[in-house]
């Protein structure tokens, strides 16, 4: 079974972050929400409690995947989290996937994951740091590396993730059984 770690902070984006959990979550993964707040209940940006699964000092396991989801402060939070930047620094270096939306790539650009990389990102995000070739498109996959745009964004990302990790036709699969809209059915029915 393939394991992912999803970490979640106060004033994470809700959208973003469930989304991935749920999509992988239907096509087999055992993903973890884990908080880096040194508690269980978090909040999200819009004011939502969540209850994650774990606490990052619980953490015992590798995973085949960590994922950041934006939203400020959260990705704030996840920025200056030291235990969660040597997470990431291994599993980088290591080869395994790191996976990131809206505000988040600037973390993993911030440790230097997309120098020479192409990626994306909530417009602005990336601004600050190193990057490749910035792409104004849905989902960026270089190497081992995924980048996102944002809330609007958010079934692409967890489709690209499942497709990674579960190969194409099961991320076909759950596109189907939600009745995910390709964007050419965009406005049908007018």
């Amino acid at each position: 079974m393939r394991c992912v770690y999803l970490f979640c902070a106060d004033g994470f984006e809700e959208v973003e972050g469930l989304t991935a959990v749920d999509l992988l979550r239907r096509a087999g993964a055992d993903v973890k929400m884990v908080s880096i707040m040194g508690r269980k209940k978090v909040t999200s940006s819009h004011g939502i409690s969540v209850e994650t699964d774990l606490l990052i000092e619980e953490l015992k396991d590798e995973a085949d995947m960590l994922v950041l989801p934006g939203g400020l402060p959260g990705t704030d939070y996840l920025r200056e989290h030291a235990g969660l930047a040597d997470l990431l620094t291994k599993q980088y270096a290591e080869g395994r996937w790191v996976a990131a939306i809206c505000a988040a790539p600037s973390v993993l650009g911030g440790l230097g994951f997309l120098k020479g990389r192409n990626a994306t990102s909530y417009p602005g995000c990336l601004d600050k740091v190193e990057v490749g070739c910035y792409k104004e498109e849905p989902v960026v996959v270089d190497g081992n590396v995924i980048t996102s745009r944002g809330v609007g964004t958010a079934i692409p990302f967890a489709l690209k993730l499942t497709e990674v990790l579960f190969g194409r036709q099961k991320a076909e699969e759950i596109a189907a059984s939600i009745v995910f809209a390709r964007e050419e059915s965009y406005g049908a029915g007018q």
